[in-house]
């Protein structure tokens, strides 16, 4: 029990807080309630809003939420921060009369009463709504609440979850195939150099990730060793550019992972006797077909337990492509971070966050159908 309250409190909570983020945003009808009743309702856009509405900008100058309001609905609807902070000074300085609430605000600003600044407020008011999902989908709704996809120049988390679907696949293919002939040869070897090879695969779990990744950007910039000893045999003319792009992070997010799909693997392949392979080409066998017919169906299991490990852990990483890669190759993590720091858009970083969780769920359910069971064993 105390184990499950730690797990509960200190990891589930967090998520789950997080999580509920996407969908539950009640910033506008927490700090406008008279306007967002309103709305609640289902009553239109006539004098009796526009005097609730006053009457929240005036509460709101008062305890100093008018800019959280003013950044909620500038995330629906650009241009509403300044609006709310030209009405909210305006408020100070005049009250209209009984039945002039709509006409002051529209002097003020047409916006008002444009009906796609109105429509954003309407969805601004529901304090769950699916805005923020839909956004991190690429699609949003019209006036009429009908969904439609953003503009062309607007679209862009569909392109980064492919993006980083498609990395990490790369990565997870580059790991099986240096990974499989690495655990075979550590099987092989005598226990000295065993053990040798092994704390060449341990060695990286025991310096910090940033420092790894920092180690490739010196070896693979222009200046560094690799670019200098291939115009030195004379193999380039130019140096070659290897960083701060696709190719430096498939190469430090393989440098990473990649003990990750050696050790379950190795562990599965100290498992299998010698006699098998022994046995295969007693009766026949030439040593490749021995090998895919006795041997390496049954390393299957850890080769999918390990693949699937650097699969789930690259689709998250977020340090390692932001410093070796580009512009275009920064993953689904980098902008979850960007909208938690910089832009303090939690509604949008939690949606994003969500929909990789549930892509991370989806393969690996896939993973479990296909292997046909959820028992693989692994044990370092």
């Amino acid at each position: 029990m105390p184990l499950l309250a730690l797990v509960f409190v200190f990891f589930a909570m967090p998520i789950i807080g997080l999580l509920t983020g996407a969908v539950h945003s009640p910033t506008y009808a927490d700090n406008f309630p008279r306007s967002a009743e309103h709305l609640h309702a289902g009553h239109p856009f006539d004098e009796a809003f526009y005097e609730a509405l006053f009457l929240d900008i005036r509460a709101a100058d008062d305890a100093r939420t008018t800019g959280k309001v003013g950044r909620r609905l500038n995330q629906d609807q650009p241009g509403f921060s300044t609006m709310l902070k030209s009405a909210n000074r305006a408020s100070r300085r005049e009250t209209p009369t009984k039945g002039a609430f709509r006409d002051w605000f529209a002097t003020g600003d047409a916006r008002w009463v444009d009906p796609e600044f109105q429509a954003a407020m309407r969805r601004s008011a529901q304090p769950y709504t699916d805005f923020f999902l839909l956004k991190s989908l690429d699609l949003t709704r019209d006036i009429g609440g009908t969904l439609a996809s953003v503009s062309p120049d607007k679209a862009l988390f569909v392109d980064v979850f492919l993006r980083t679907l498609g990395i990490s696949l790369g990565v997870t293919l580059i790991c099986c195939v240096l990974g499989y002939p690495l655990a075979w040869s550590l099987v092989q070897a005598s226990p000295t150099w065993r053990n040798v090879m092994l704390l060449g695969v341990l060695f990286p779990f025991w310096t910090s990730l940033l420092v790894r990744t920092a180690a490739w950007v010196i070896v693979l910039q222009k200046e560094g060793p690799i670019n200098s000893a291939l115009l030195g045999l004379g193999l380039i003319d130019a140096p070659l550019t290897l960083v701060f792009n696709r190719f430096g992070v498939f190469i430090a997010l393989t440098h990473i992972l990649l003990p990750f799909l050696v050790l379950p693997l190795y562990s599965v392949m100290k498992a299998i006797p010698r006699d098998y392979m022994r046995a295969a080409k007693s009766l026949g066998a030439r040593p490749a077909y021995a090998f895919l017919t006795a041997y390496f169906p049954q390393t299957l299991p850890g080769l999918s337990a390990g693949a699937i490990l650097v699969f789930i852990m690259s689709i998250g990483y977020y340090i390692t492509p932001a410093l070796v890669g580009g512009p275009k190759d920064q993953m689904i993590s980098y902008f979850i971070a960007f909208y938690t720091n910089n832009t303090i858009n939690w509604g949008l970083a939690s949606a994003l966050a969500l929909n990789l969780l549930i892509v991370t769920l989806v393969l690996y359910a896939l993973y479990q159908r296909i292997t046909g069971n959820g028992r693989v064993s692994v044990g370092v």
